[in-house]
Parts: C-alpha cells; structure tokens; sequence
C-alpha cells in the first residue's frame, strides 16, 4: 500500500469513510515495521500528513491478525499494481543519498555502487594519513581546504585542520561554517589537484594501509587482554613485528592518566631536557598531570623553561615524547607504575 496515496487523498470528504480505512490500514502496516524502518517512512511525511496518520494510530484500538492481514494484503495489492522501472533508477537512488548523507556523501557513494563506475583519485583522499594530506593542500587556497574537509571523514579532517598555519586554520574554518553543498565543479577540481599532487609528489607511497601503529590501536580498543593473547602468537611468527606493536601499545597520552605518585616516580628517571622538550607540545590542560606531580616552584621553573624554549620542530617533540614512553614502559614491565585502565592490561 502507498502511503503517499493514502495520505495526499485523505482529504476527499466525499469517500471518507473508504479513506478513513486506508489510513487505518496503513497505520497497522507501520505498527508492523521496526522502529527504524517505520520513523524512516514518518520523518519523510509533512506536518499535515504526520497528524492524520499519528491520529489513525492512536485511535486504533486492539489489533487482532485479521486486521494485521488486512493491512499487509492491502499493500500487496498496491504493491502489485505498480511497476518499479529501471530507467531513472540512478536519479532515485541518488536523492534518496542526498537527502540521506547531503550531497557531498552521496556523490562519493555512488561512485562505489554505481556499475562501472571509475574510483575518483577524492575517494582515496579517506586512505591518506593527515600529514600527507597537510602536504597535498597546505598552498591551496583556503576554500579549496575547506571543501576538501567536507568531503572526508571528521577526524582526520580535524587533524589536518590542527596542523595548518593558524591564519590559514582562521580562513579555512570560516569558509567551513559559510558553506553550502559542495558543487559537482568543485568536486571534480578538487579530484583532479589530487590526482596531480599525489601523482608528482608521492605516488603509492602515500598510502598508508595498515602498520604496528593501526595494529596496537585496534588491540587497545579491542575488549579483553589482546595484549597478552594475541601478541604472543604473533611473536611465535614474528618476533620484530611483535616487537614493533608492543612499543606501539603504549601512547604519550596514555600518561596523562597517571596518578601523582605514579607519575612522580616516572619523572624521577626523566631528563629535564626531555620533560621540557615533550611538554612543548601539549596544550595547557594536557600538561597538568605533570605539574601536579611536582613541587610549586619544580613546576613554575617548567613552565618558565617551556616558554624561554621557543618554537620546535616536531620532530623534537615526538622524539622526546617516545623517549619518555620508552622509560613509563620500562617502569610498567618492572611492576613500579600501571599504565592504562589499572585491570592488569598494562602492568
């Protein structure tokens, strides 16, 4: 049964009654549906619509099988007087996308379920780790970023935002908050910077598929001791590899969880150089935990070496966050600290 034919003829007075019917009808047939499905159809109808057909459900009182038959048999019947043709199918199945996902998503949709349908260079952009991303767009005009950010994924749209200049993060996000739908043109500009970039610049290498990194976050994310399971079988195979994710377990940031006892005994074996060098890199809040470790003046001589510091490269940064990780890790092993949940993952 239509729902739209039922709802767009209910306000013929004069075959009220025949009508009145349809509609109960197709308020059992919705009543039959899951939730999903059935809010689905209701977040498709008008206001005017909703009400006739929200008032048909709650003035239905018991409903036996015989009315559920009804009301299914009623939509095989209407069913079946109607053909569903293939020409256009693509255009229906295309606005359904759209008003689905908007038109950004659907675009990149269709170019996976269309038959024959060729992979655009855009679509590999969701593969493309965000620094190599930062590297193919940062001399880009501000609204070609901000158009590229809409057409990937949040986070790692976030991430390459976080490493832009921040005059050039100003623009960007403003043109970000005046934007509408993404046109077909641009779409299609955008695909063809990065087919050139990537082409010139980084060919496959910029793939970045998999690796110890992507290992260790699927086991910190996974429930159950994975660590403890699944590590061990690797290394019977494997030992480098193994190797190589288990120093990736363990994340800067899994630190900032640490008590003040645990974190004081970990900057007990920490270099100041180092300690500086890794705090450069964090945000206020994020270097907290480390302050309330320390003595009033121990954490004002930080925080005054952090600002003498000047700007690092990042390189530096990471390299003394790693070094830090490398001795929690140790401590962890030697049972002096617990790094993480405290269940006994990383004891």
């Amino acid at each position: 049964m239509s729902i739209d034919l039922v709802l767009d003829t209910a306000g013929d007075a004069s075959a009220s009654e025949t009508l009145l019917s349809r509609i109960d009808r197709a308020a059992v047939f919705l009543m039959l549906l899951g939730d999903e499905e059935a809010s689905g159809i209701l977040g498709r109808l008008s206001p005017a619509e909703l009400e006739r057909l929200g008032a048909a459900m709650m003035a239905l009182g018991e409903i036996d099988q015989s009315r559920m038959a009804e009301a299914l048999a009623d939509f095989a019947a209407e069913a079946g007087r109607e053909m569903l043709p293939q020409r256009g199918r693509d255009d229906r199945v295309r606005a359904l996308l759209d008003r689905a996902i908007g038109p950004a998503r659907a675009d990149s949709m269709m170019q996976r379920i269309e038959p024959q349908a060729r992979p655009r260079t855009l679509e590999m952009a969701r593969w493309l780790v965000p620094p190599v991303l930062v590297r193919l767009i940062e001399d880009e005009h501000p609204q070609v970023i901000a158009a590229l950010l809409l057409l990937i994924e949040p986070e790692p749209a976030a991430e390459v935002l976080a490493a832009l200049p921040f005059e050039l993060q100003t623009m960007v996000v403003e043109r970000v908050a005046k934007s509408g739908p993404v046109s077909a043109h641009a779409i299609a500009a955008i695909d063809t910077l990065l087919t050139q970039r990537i082409t010139a610049s980084f060919g496959a290498a910029a793939l970045a598929l998999g690796g110890p990194r992507e290992a260790a976050s699927l086991i910190n994310l996974a429930a159950g001791d994975l660590r403890h399971t699944v590590l061990p079988a690797i290394a019977e195979r494997d030992g480098p590899l193994a190797t190589s994710i288990e120093e990736e377990l363990f994340t800067f940031e899994m630190l900032f969880d640490l008590d003040p006892m645990a974190m004081g005994r970990l900057l007990r074996d920490v270099e100041s150089e180092k300690l500086i060098d890794a705090l450069k890199g964090l945000k206020e809040p994020e270097r907290a935990p480390f302050f309330a470790a320390m003595s009033s003046r121990a954490a004002d001589g930080v925080k005054d070496e952090i600002e003498l510091r000047g700007r690092l490269p990042k390189s530096e940064v990471v390299a003394a966050q790693k070094a830090i990780v490398d001795i929690a890790r140790s401590l962890a092993e030697a049972g002096e600290i617990v790094i993480g949940s405290g269940d006994g993952e990383f004891v």
